[in-house]
């Protein structure tokens, strides 16, 4: 397994693939749009790749605030459906954690929804902490 960015995959059809498993209210070219439209922002894609394919992809930003200093934001992550339980989702996150090292970040942080205790078992597996609440105003 090796984590390659987007801009060096040549399967990038099969990666935005593995994003609609998280992401189905696009379609394989919306979805490439809106991705290209966030790259232009700072977002990053990468995915992990083997010869079996894509096995998961993530998709985040570098950010710094008051609150957190440097640090990396994961907008998106999705195991291949064909994949999970198999250690794929670790082997990523250990590779956030390698790379927020080496680039001086100090902080990973994510949001889950509610209801998706299966991930939220995973991240705290990984070390992460609930450390709070995540409000919002939508349909505004």
């Amino acid at each position: 397994m090796k984590v390659v960015f987007f801009e060096e995959v040549q399967n990038k059809r099969e990666v935005l693939e593995v994003m609609l498993q998280l992401r189905s209210t696009y379609d394989l070219d919306s979805l490439a749009e809106q991705i290209e439209k966030q790259q232009a922002k700072g977002y990053q894609l990468v995915s992990v790749q083997s010869d079996a394919g894509v096995l998961a992809v993530a998709g985040f930003i570098v950010t710094e605030k008051l609150a957190w200093g440097k640090s990396i934001y994961i907008d998106d992550l999705v195991t291949n459906e064909n994949c999970r339980f198999g250690g794929v989702g670790h082997f990523l996150m250990e590779w956030f954690k390698s790379y927020a090292k080496e680039n001086g970040y100090k902080q990973i942080h994510l949001d889950s929804n509610v209801q998706r205790f299966d991930a939220h078992r995973f991240y705290l597996r990984q070390g992460f902490n609930i450390a709070s609440h995540h409000f919002s105003l939508a349909d505004l």
